[in-house]
């Protein structure tokens, strides 16, 4: 007994449904005759034959009252079957006794019969939807072959990075002209608003997601118009020397000396100290050369500075500058400074000719430094070549030849 209210709670609302919701109103005739019934049956079985999905719905009439029972492919077909009758005229109450079909036969057919009639749409539809695609390709394609050119984007920008966003652009805009393009052919244009809303939901929590991504993009943006630096300049960033080869929307790729790739994020490019090498056409190069301590160091001196400015590569203005750096117990330190155009000149190239030439002249002058200084190592005279121990005369071990001492 406990279940049976829980049972009417179950069965109630397919009760409700088959109950009369729609009743006619107004005012009850008295006449009431056989004729007028038979004549309410058959306007009712005629509106019905010339419906689908009501063949299974037989109709009688008494007094007025319309009992309706059978079967349909659905509730909601029941429903308005209700609505339907109770406008024939003549018509004082419905009783609505249909359900809903269970016979998987019948329930599959009208499936089947949409599936058909979806073929032979899109068959007929195929032709104008690949008039559509190819007028879609042929507008990206003449965007990116337009993107792809050197002018005017060159000209607009002497920056290739900032010339690099504007093809990006370009890009985007013939990409978003031929989808709406390709819509408007079709006629499903009222589709492209609702993309562009799915897609800005979409962008919002992909932005979330992906918030690095966008960090670096915006960071390319912003490196690109304040020009930190340009392609091929050597700079220095986060410790990576090389030279830029490239900014994307994610990194900034170095080609260091070594001949290595090095992706730093936009990012931290943005918020790092960046030291631009190429910016200045003039550049700076340094050695350091030790002559005798006995030596005449204002001679020293002038022979370096002779030695620098005899260099074809090193510019008068600014001027070659020599100096004492320290004096040790065997040899003095000078530092050279001396100014090159590494446009013309590679900086390693020019500090190596220019150690080689300097120190041959010290040689040359007598006044080099006995040793060279390689920390605070000393020198001695080099030792006869190592050989293995072997046997004295007198029978013992003989010692290995010393060693240099540090």
């Amino acid at each position: 007994m406990r279940f049976i209210p829980l049972l009417l709670c179950l069965f109630l609302p397919f009760a409700t449904l088959a109950q009369t919701s729609d009743q006619p109103t107004g005012t009850i005739a008295i006449q009431d005759d056989a004729a007028s019934d038979a004549a309410i049956a058959n306007r009712i079985r005629d509106i019905l034959r010339e419906l689908e999905g009501y063949e299974d719905i037989s109709v009688t009439v008494s007094s007025g009252i319309v009992t309706l029972r059978g079967t349909t492919l659905d509730m909601a077909s029941a429903t308005r079957l209700t609505e339907l009758v109770g406008r024939v005229e003549g018509v004082v109450a419905i009783e609505n006794e249909v359900f809903e079909t269970t016979d998987v036969a019948r329930r599959l057919n009208p499936a089947v019969e949409r599936f058909k009639s979806r073929g032979y749409q899109f068959v007929a539809f195929l032709p104008l939807a690949m008039i559509a695609l190819a007028v879609f390709f042929a507008v990206v394609l003449f965007g990116f072959f337009i993107a792809r050119r050197k002018q005017p984007w060159n000209r607009m920008s002497p920056n290739a990075f900032i010339a690099d966003i504007y093809r990006q652009i370009v890009r985007l805009f013939f990409i978003v002209a031929g989808l709406v393009i390709a819509l408007d052919i079709v006629g499903a244009t009222a589709l492209l608003s609702g993309i562009l809303g799915a897609a800005g939901i979409v962008g919002l929590a992909i932005g979330f997601a992906v918030r690095d991504t966008v960090e670096n993009f915006i960071a390319s943006i912003m490196l690109s118009i304040r020009q930190p630096f340009r392609p091929n300049d050597t700079v220095e960033i986060e410790g990576d020397t090389g030279k830029v080869i490239r900014l994307t929307s994610r990194a900034t790729i170095l080609l260091s000396f070594d001949g290595n790739h090095i992706r730093i994020p936009n990012a931290t490019v943005f918020k790092s100290r960046i030291v631009n090498f190429s910016r200045n056409a003039e550049r700076r190069f340094t050695f350091a050369l030790s002559v005798a301590s006995d030596a005449d160091l204002d001679q020293a001196r002038h022979m370096a500075e002779d030695t620098l400015n005899a260099l074809p590569f090193v510019l008068d203005s600014p001027e070659v500058s020599v100096w004492i750096q320290s004096v040790d117990d065997f040899w003095v330190t000078l530092n050279m400074a001396a100014w090159i155009n590494q446009n013309d000149t590679s900086i390693v190239l020019a500090r190596s000719e220019a150690i080689r030439l300097t120190q041959a002249a010290f040689d040359a002058a007598g006044i080099a430094a006995p040793c060279p200084a390689t920390g605070s190592r000393i020198c001695q005279a080099p030792p006869p070549p190592r050989k293995s121990p072997g046997l004295a005369p007198s029978g013992r071990i003989q010692p290995p030849p010393p060693r240099y001492r540090t």
